[in-house]
């Protein structure tokens, strides 16, 4: 793993204004994305181009996410308002109204047919993604619950919040176990390896934490990210890892000891957004997607030899 070559496959336009968030269907042909605009796009990735505008909505969206096991989006808007959609059967299955301030987190379990959404209110709810009746709401912090990370054994979930701190809670009970307090600004991001032995974090103090999840001790820091990091996913089937920034940059990390392979940006060379990078995800091994404040998707080939 000593060369990687970074291709811009596609650069897909359409929204109006920033891109905050994406999500894909399960063999990765299709693209959702959606922002500070009125609506959710899909976009066919085969064929890098606009599809349809899948939801009108009447607020920014800030997360969306694919229900495991199903066909079901989750749009998630500043509005508080969750508004669940078949993307297949291209129509609106349930609202969850509960939240009265914006949604910025959701993550569903493959185990059980549970659903968890985060807000601004501080509080975290949790929702049955068959009937859709709410099962619980509980306080988390009195700041933004910003973020959201389940392990893969689904016994635990970390929330991220804009006090600085992370928690950790029983995926069961839904009860608190820990409490993370090693950064020093708003978490915005956080990601469980796939082995589940590293909890990753990133904040707006442009940091990257690497806990272990045995007693969340901190294994190693990284000072990153010029600026906030957005977001931390794990290559589906490279031991490789990809970050991104407020910064513009797109940075690919070796998973083994978090040492850098690349930088993609445009100070490197590479054509870059020219905005904050707001959110990223492997649609498969060689293909990465970011989206911006620039209003710009763009679908990158990674190949690593």
């Amino acid at each position: 793993m000593s060369n990687i070559e970074v291709i811009k496959k596609h650069a897909l336009t359409g929204h109006q204004n920033p891109i905050f968030a994406l999500e894909r269907n399960v063999d990765s042909t299709l693209l959702f994305t959606a922002g500070n605009d009125k609506g959710v796009v899909e976009w066919d990735l085969i064929k890098g181009e606009f599809k349809r505008v899948l939801l009108p909505v009447k607020s920014s969206v800030y997360c969306l996410h694919r229900i495991a096991n199903s066909s079901l989006l989750a749009v998630g808007e500043r509005s508080g308002l969750v508004t669940i959609v078949d993307f297949e059967a291209n129509k609106v299955v349930a609202k969850l109204i509960h939240h009265e301030k914006p949604v910025f987190g959701i993550q569903s379990f493959y185990s059980k047919p549970e659903l968890i959404v985060s807000s601004e209110d501080g509080t975290v709810s949790i929702w049955n993604t068959q009937s859709f009746q709410r099962l619980y709401n509980f306080s988390v912090s009195k700041d933004t619950v910003r973020c959201i990370a389940l392990n893969k054994e689904e016994n635990v979930f970390a929330l991220g919040s804009k006090d600085s701190k992370i928690r950790i809670f029983d995926a069961k009970e839904y009860s608190l176990i820990h409490e993370i307090d090693e950064h020093s600004a708003a978490i915005t991001a956080l990601c469980f390896s796939p082995d589940t032995h590293q909890l990753l974090t990133g904040g707006r103090d442009a940091q990257l934490n690497i806990f272990d999840p045995i007693d969340y001790h901190l294994v190693k820091n990284l000072t990153a990210h010029m600026f906030t990091v957005y977001g931390i996913v794990y290559n589906p089937e490279l031991p490789i890892l990809a970050t991104a920034s407020r910064d513009k940059s797109i940075k690919i990390w070796r998973a083994e000891d978090y040492s850098l392979l690349k930088n993609i940006s445009l100070e490197k060379g590479y054509p870059v957004h020219r905005l904050s990078i707001n959110n990223i995800l492997w649609s498969s091994r060689n293909t990465l997607i970011t989206v911006s404040d620039d209003k710009t998707v763009m679908v990158w080939e990674i190949n690593i030899t």
